[in-house]
């Protein structure tokens, strides 16, 4: 087995989680975006793409679970049909998170995110960034194609994104043989 094979064996494993829990005490008290230097979980960040070279960022974001509150509306209405609970976004929890980090680094360029933790009120992402204006991307071959794009996660085309917008189902949307 390869090192990332052991890296994957290892946070699936219950000593991981007792580590995970720490590091959450520290990460609530953390800003809700944060650029960090290393990979929590490096083995799912190489197979999305990463590389520990420059161009390369990493950001943690913090995002709430659970359904939104909608502003109470004028005008009289039962409390059932006033329409204040149980909203939930049309977005994956993950596809926002991206945006909401290439909000607040808008000269990058996201390349992919994925799951590192959660607890009963907040989820963490690790969302992978890339400069489409640094030199060391623009002569890479494999990676120049991204100097070209510009805001993948508002329109959708990260994997979080595609996921979020119901193109990455597989095999369920084919239809069956009609029996005769």
């Amino acid at each position: 087995m390869g090192y990332q094979k052991y890296l994957k064996k290892l946070w699936r494993s219950p000593e991981y989680e007792k580590i995970v829990k720490q590091r959450l005490i520290s990460w609530r008290r953390e800003p809700v975006i944060i650029r960090i230097d290393k990979s929590t979980r490096l083995d799912r960040a190489h197979a999305l793409g990463y590389k520990a070279k420059q161009g390369f960022v990493l950001a943690r974001v913090r995002i709430g679970k659970g359904s939104s509150k909608r502003e109470k509306p004028s005008g009289g209405r039962k409390p059932l049909h006033a329409g204040l609970k149980s909203i939930t976004p049309k977005m994956n929890l993950q596809h926002i998170a991206e945006m909401r980090v290439n909000r607040k680094f808008p000269n990058l360029e996201i390349l992919n995110s994925y799951y590192v933790a959660e607890d009963g009120k907040s989820k963490w992402f690790e969302v992978i960034l890339i400069d489409p204006n640094h030199s060391c991307i623009k002569n890479n071959p494999k990676l120049k194609w991204i100097c070209k794009t510009k805001g993948r996660s508002f329109r959708g085309l990260t994997s979080a994104g595609k996921k979020s917008r119901s193109l990455k189902r597989g095999f369920e949307r084919r239809s069956k043989p009609e029996k005769k």
